[in-house]
């Protein structure tokens, strides 16, 4: 298959790429800049220059592509609230322009890659594809609204018949991750981490492996319409870190970050944009994190796609390797 990604170069993108690529499709990557991508410039792969800013330059760059994966998009929480046009932008803006042109261009099956965190604040329960948030209670982040209303979008286009297929990733972990909540377990397993943030904090851990598998059994055999939650086992940030740590044959660290502490010091925080190694918006970073379960279940994708996500002592093995006890 000839098939163009969005968002190739970044952690998950580059996943996608070797899975597709190993198996001898023909991949068109569209990245920002060519020279930072090298690490996906391998047998099979075109890399071409889009801010995806141009609708009908992406869609020149679809035609004759058999499928399309939009997997670009800005992940980051507690942002400036200068910085939220360009998350819009990035998520929303984006992905209405990388699928209206790869529907202009005739792509044939569409994958666009969403997050489970669309669902909200599960509340401490292991949720499927059908449950809905309220949206009157807000959103716990700009990150958060800004991802909904991109699969909205989808959800939008998919309503008019477009042969878009929506996937929805978990907590993703593993190597060449850059995140808080994947620093925390590789530096728990190693015993270096002195203290866990957020321990509240509930995520549906998925192995970057796996969730690439997912994305491209989606590719191939999801039903079009669909949304599939491609999520791994369900743990908060202080029983993973105590994972990481047993896998890794180590202690956890005792002390937790007092977020009642943070909660005070936000304020100033927020007002001076960032005290030095905290987000310069902390008050979203806690709201969005303290307590918040985005806890989801895969049975549709394991019944429908074949997705089978090893387990978080698994993958924390296979990413880091065991300890000697």
């Amino acid at each position: 298959m000839r098939i163009v990604i969005t968002g190739g170069a970044g952690f998950i993108g580059r996943a996608i790429v070797e899975r597709l690529t190993d198996r001898g499709d023909d991949i068109v990557a569209l990245v920002r800049d060519p020279s930072r991508a090298r690490h996906i410039d391998r047998k099979g792969v075109t890399l071409v220059t889009s801010d995806l800013s141009s609708q009908a330059a992406v869609a020149a760059q679809m035609e004759g592509a058999e499928g399309a994966i939009h997997a670009a998009g800005s992940y980051r929480i507690g942002i400036k609230p200068s910085e939220r046009d360009a998350m819009w932008d990035a998520n929303v803006g984006a992905t209405e322009r990388v699928l209206d042109a790869a529907i202009a261009a005739g792509v044939a099956r569409i994958v666009y890659v969403s997050t489970n965190n669309v669902l909200g604040d599960s509340r401490g329960q292991v949720v499927d594809e059908s449950y809905r948030r309220d949206i009157k209670t807000g959103f716990l982040s700009w990150y958060d609204e800004t991802k909904f209303r991109a699969h909205e979008a989808a959800a939008s286009r998919v309503a008019k018949g477009a042969p878009i297929v929506i996937v929805q990733p978990g907590q993703t972990y593993g190597p060449n991750d850059h995140s808080l909540a994947s620093s925390q377990l590789e530096l728990a397993h190693s015993g270096r981490l002195r203290y866990t943030a957020f321990p509240s904090s509930g995520l549906a851990w998925v192995h970057v492996d796996d969730l690439a598998d997912g994305i491209v059994a989606a590719l191939d055999r999801g039903r079009v319409g669909e949304s599939y939650s491609l999520a791994g086992d369900c743990h908060r940030m202080g029983a993973a870190v105590e994972i990481a740590a047993r896998i890794g044959g180590r202690k956890p660290p005792r002390l937790n970050v007092p977020t009642r502490l943070l909660g005070l010091i936000a304020p100033i925080n927020d007002r001076l944009g960032g005290l030095p190694g905290l987000p310069t918006n902390l008050r979203e970073t806690i709201s969005s994190a303290e307590g918040v379960t985005y806890w989801a279940k895969h049975d549709k994708a394991t019944a429908e796609l074949g997705f089978r996500p090893r387990s978080l002592e698994q993958g924390i093995a296979d990413t880091w390797g065991t300890g000697g006890g």
